[in-house]
């Protein structure tokens, strides 16, 4: 186990973090700022475009010196160059975890079983690249000859939530020639709605399933297989208008896709880290080969940051630390992602899954159940939009919410004063948070005596800042990168697997079962609860 097999809780440093923790939670960041007037400017740290301000957490230099045992006792740094090296940290499925070989420069050396897989990496981005070269520029076209305009990527999980992302983010860099859309709910609505407007004649659809079975994937691509034949009235057209990103060549010739438009990748790359593979193929095609060069750096900038920086220096290593303070020890349950910026209106999203399924664990790597919190609730929007709707509860509320918030400095778009008033609010928030308004600043404003208590604000709501200088592909691919990161060293001290996700495998099999109950000619024996029972019974019944 990592660390060693002593139980995380029993480390010294762990009941040390608990210890301080008694003599700590009572402070408030008005105190630890009164005492250290330059920790604004002290407790910081930069890398890879990114400039992280943590000095409104509620933390000591003692609290970061022992969170750093912390992360020595868990073994973080041999665990850090086991993952570069290739070993299989993914234990139950006897894989190795190498999203940072997807980034990797060409000549840059990983083995994996004996392989360098940095050549096979480039070798399916240049593939990629000349066919994201041929639909931006129009050469690659659809069965009637016409330019395609339109493309749909049909995937779900990490084969829609990254490149749709991507793409929401990088807005502002993408061909405006192009539509680009991203379905991925089995809900029939989603294709009908995400299809309605386009011509069939200059659509293509990306497949996305490494296994060409993914349900709710292929259920969305046989639809659209038949919209488009219907339409061009010849199954031949499906070689024109369909690709696929897969590893599964026979499922995807059956089909109707020529293998030669089949861009592979690895089972060392999990789902939810794929963003920089051939699932990103969509982004490319939207922002074009060299801005996604500049993605894959800048991510490459943040591994690099990641293995080398001490850790009291390092960006994804302080970020985990912290999260871990406030679950372990303050029992805060939520981190709320709240990105000042409308392309990043999908981050928090993607965020989610990254995290949620990562560590949304119960037992360690042995298989033993543990017996502290694991991975928090992630949750948030775009500012402003977000302190019109839930910073009520999160200023005044009785929960202990820690914030990410995330800004940019120049916007890339000059629109009159909106950047400084957006950056503003960024501002503002945090230090509201931090600081609050007591009933005496209230009382002193003049305010009625009946509504001082309803407008005096606590403060002590901690938060960090993570700034860069503008939303560029570079700075999104080192943003991105941090939290991936900040996951791992949060699952190693843990000591969780965080690269499986055996928990969404229960509901599919029951979906499985089910769906011919739904639609038999005759009524099945059911053998399920008493609820599922009438739930299935009351689908089936004849209805207007």
């Amino acid at each position: 186990m990592t660390g060693g097999t002593t139980p995380l809780t029993s480390l010294p440093a762990f009941k040390a973090l608990g210890a301080h923790h008694a003599s700590l939670r009572g402070v408030h960041l008005r105190e630890l700022f009164a005492r250290d007037p330059g920790r604004g400017e002290r407790l910081v740290a930069e890398a890879a475009g990114l400039y992280l301000d943590y000095s409104k957490q509620r933390v000591t230099d003692e609290t970061l010196g022992l969170l750093l045992d912390l992360a020595r006792a868990s073994g973080l740094r041999a665990r850090i160059e086991a993952m570069f090296a290739g070993e299989k940290l993914n234990v139950t499925e006897g894989r190795a975890v190498l999203h940072v070989a997807l980034r990797a420069p060409r000549g840059a050396r990983i083995v994996v079983d004996g392989e360098d897989v940095v050549p096979r990496v480039h070798a399916v981005l240049d593939r990629m690249a000349d066919f994201a070269g041929r639909v931006r520029s129009g050469a690659w076209t659809g069965f009637t000859g016409r330019a395609i305009r339109n493309v749909v990527n049909l995937g779900i999980g990490g084969s829609d939530l990254g490149p749709a992302m991507a793409t929401e983010a990088l807005r502002w860099y993408a061909d405006r020639r192009l539509t680009l859309r991203f379905v991925s709910n089995v809900d029939g609505a989603d294709f009908v709605e995400s299809t309605r407007d386009l011509d069939p004649a200059e659509t293509l659809f990306v497949v996305a399933s490494k296994t060409f079975t993914t349900l709710e994937t292929l259920t969305n691509a046989h639809t659209a297989r038949r919209w488009c034949v219907r339409a061009l009235g010849e199954e031949r057209a499906v070689t024109k208008h369909f690709v696929a990103v897969s590893t599964a060549e026979a499922e995807v010739r059956k089909f109707g896709i020529d293998p030669a438009n089949m861009f592979p990748f690895w089972d060392w790359v999990g789902g939810r880290y794929s963003l920089w593979s051939a699932i990103g193929l969509s982004l490319m095609v939207a922002i074009g080969p060299e801005r996604f060069r500049e993605l894959l750096a800048g991510a490459h900038a943040m591994d690099e940051h990641f293995r080398g920086a001490p850790f009291e220096r390092n960006l994804p290593v302080l970020l985990a630390l912290l999260g871990i303070w406030y679950d372990d020890f303050f029992g805060a349950e939520t981190l709320a992602i709240l990105p000042y910026s409308h392309y990043l209106a999908r981050f928090s999203a993607y965020l989610q899954q990254l995290d949620m399924e990562s560590n949304g664990k119960r037992v360690d790597l042995e298989g033993r159940a543990v017996d502290y919190q694991t991975g928090p609730i992630v949750w948030g929007q775009p500012g402003t939009n977000g302190q019109h709707a839930f910073y009520q509860l999160i200023h005044q509320g009785t929960k202990l919410i820690p914030c990410d918030f995330i800004g940019f400095l120049r916007p890339l778009d000059e629109v009159g004063e909106h950047h400084p008033l957006l950056v503003a609010n960024l501002f503002a928030q945090t230090e509201a948070l931090a600081f609050g308004k007591t009933a005496e600043e209230v009382a002193a404003e003049g305010v009625p005596a009946l509504q001082v208590p309803h407008r005096t604000f606590p403060g002590n709501r901690p938060s960090s800042t993570i700034l860069a200088q503008r939303l560029t592909p570079a700075v999104l691919g080192a943003l991105v990168a941090l939290y991936e990161h900040k996951v791992f060293v949060q699952g190693t001290i843990w000591r969780l697997n965080s690269f499986d996700q055996w928990g969404v495998e229960l509901g599919k099999a029951l979906a499985n079962r089910i769906t011919p109950e739904l639609t038999a000619p005759a009524e099945p024996r059911l053998t399920h609860d008493s609820s599922t029972n009438a739930l299935i019974r009351r689908f089936r019944r004849p209805g207007p």
